[in-house]
């Protein structure tokens, strides 16, 4: 697995964060609480993060998105508060990870 220890340690502290707070909060307050968790495990990152989107051979992006974490500039951490994950869910994360996207 690529980032083993990097991913060990976000699902860690997402496992701290919902034991502590468990479900019926907004996304916000789950951000806020990983924030403290990644600091308490020492991992650097970025929250937030603006994303270019390109299409086609377009130089120029045609718009941003926003990820909720970067973590050790190498994992993206999308934070969801529903009760069940959704295809669109999925999509969302997998349009981050597009090759032709770049971080700013």
């Amino acid at each position: 697995m690529l980032h083993k220890e990097i991913t060990e340690k976000i699902i860690g502290a997402a496992f701290e964060v919902h034991s502590f707070l468990g479900n019926g909060f907004q996304e916000v307050i789950y951000q806020r609480a990983l924030v403290y968790e990644f600091s308490r495990k020492s991992l650097s990152f970025a929250r937030e993060l603006e994303m270019d989107i390109y299409y086609r051979d377009l130089i120029d992006p045609i718009g941003k998105r926003r990820v909720d974490f970067l973590v050790e500039d190498s994992v993206l951490v999308e934070v969801k508060a529903v009760k069940e994950l959704e295809n669109t869910h999925l999509a969302q994360v997998l349009n981050y990870l597009q090759s032709h996207t770049t971080l700013k």
